[in-house]
């Protein structure tokens, strides 16, 4: 059988068992299996042994579960409702200043976590029904929570920078400050896009009412701001601070961040031991499903590489004879409609091992190139049919809130991520310029 022939069929089974239902780490690891074991027999198993201990010895991998303790701790300490709170009453009466105020918060709040649920759910109760409450538009109001959310996997610290990081063997330090100014981008496109849309049609997002916004002086709005700002700039500095300085590795700062995240609940008056055991148990669940997927995708590209599968790819992709930058738009198409139906770690773990060969063979930087794909996979959580920051929302959403609402809410802000990644793509000292000032 030839090499083309089995690539294809190892797509065509992963395709079949993702429609099927079933879950990706076992579809990853149950094509391993098939195919190993029909190409190279029982040989195959201490491979995936190999390949299993080197993740489990992988030492970067440690931060995941700590940053996600993290988000879960902060995600329980009333931070992001204060804020919001503060912020409302700051923004309100401009034309669109709450969904403004939702985007600021979001972009904090993702500098604090590294996920995207705790925030998108967060902010689905929280600023949903009080932009609705004011007469924002449906599709503007769910459009800007779920794209905002999404922010928490490209900013740092982020876990799907740690996860890349790890595959592409680059320091997760330089992917934590490269990522900073496309996150802030993307948060400014999506500002003005807010900002420009109301300025044209103040019925999408009217100004608070003057009633509402006199029920709170300035001195007490600037005071809430302040308490709720200060807490998490300061747990900002010290994880992120504690990298970029040298003074501790992602690993250690994940640690920091988890204390210094266990402190605020402890300041707000927050801490039970019943929410600790949740922070804990999710922490656990969630830390679980990531790694159990880089274990079946591990598996997945050893055999993938073993019978040539790159190669054939390299060749399929290069042959097309569209040049270096039409070779790289391929790759980023490629990943945009994967992240259709895949999440992001499968499309991590499945993407990098085939694609960094041929980036680096056409002279890509391989830090740009990494921060592409993750700039990249943002739509990952806004395109159906998965679109899960969609699916986060209308669980939380009021019942006048439709999934079509959704739909037409998310096509924007889609298209605001992909300008932010041709922005990014021409102008590489965005994603190049802080990792040499800050990371030695």
């Amino acid at each position: 059988m030839s090499e083309t022939l089995v690539v294809a069929l190892m797509f065509i089974c992963l395709i079949a068992g993702l429609a099927l239902g079933h879950e990706l780490a076992f579809v990853l690891g149950g094509i391993a299996v098939i195919f190993g074991y029909f190409g190279w027999g029982p040989s195959i198993f201490p491979m995936f042994a190999s390949r299993i201990y080197d993740a489990m010895d992988n030492y970067i991998l440690i931060a995941v579960p700590l940053f996600i303790f993290m988000a879960q701790l902060l995600d329980r300490s009333g931070i992001l409702e204060r804020l919001f709170t503060a912020l409302r009453y700051l923004l309100g009466p401009i034309r669109g200043g709450l969904a403004v105020a939702v985007i600021v918060v979001s972009v904090i709040f993702a500098a604090c976590t590294g996920l995207i649920g705790a925030s998108v759910v967060t902010m689905g109760l929280l600023a949903l029904p009080m932009l609705l409450k004011f007469g924002y538009s449906k599709e503007l109001a769910t459009g800007t929570i779920t794209a905002s959310g999404t922010l928490g996997i490209l900013i740092p610290p982020s876990v799907m920078l740690i996860v890349m990081g790890s595959q592409a063997q680059l320091s997760v330090g330089k992917l934590f400050a490269a990522a900073i100014i496309p996150g802030l981008v993307l948060a400014i496109l999506y500002l003005l896009y807010v900002i420009v849309l109301c300025g044209l049609d103040p019925k999408k997002g009217p100004p608070m009412p003057k009633e509402e916004r006199a029920a709170v002086s300035y001195s007490e709005i600037i005071m809430m701001a302040l308490k709720s700002l200060v807490p998490p700039m300061i747990l900002i500095f010290g994880v992120l601070g504690s990298i970029f300085w040298g003074v501790a590795t992602p690993t250690e700062a994940s640690g920091v961040g988890a204390f210094m995240s266990f402190l605020l609940v402890l300041a707000y008056k927050k801490f039970s031991w019943e929410s600790l055991f949740h922070a804990m148990t999710a922490t656990a669940r969630i830390t679980a499903m990531v790694l159990t997927v880089v274990i079946g995708a591990s598996c997945f590209t050893g055999v993938f590489i073993g019978i040539g599968g790159g190669d054939v790819i390299n060749d399929l992709i290069l042959g097309i004879g569209l040049g270096k930058m039409g070779v790289f738009w391929v790759m980023m198409a490629v990943v945009f409609m994967l992240g259709m139906f895949l999440d992001w770690i499968g499309i991590v773990l499945i993407v990098l091992p085939i694609f960094l060969p041929i980036a680096d063979s056409l002279g890509f930087d391989r830090l740009w190139f990494v921060m592409m794909v993750a700039i990249n996979l943002q739509s990952s959580f806004l395109t159906p049919p998965l679109g899960i920051a969609m699916f986060y929302l209308k669980g939380v959403a009021p019942a006048e809130v439709l999934m079509s609402h959704i739909y037409r809410g998310i096509v924007p802000f889609v298209i605001l991520m992909l300008i932010g990644l041709i922005v990014c793509t021409y102008v590489p000292q965005s994603v190049m310029w802080l990792p040499s000032v800050l990371v030695k």
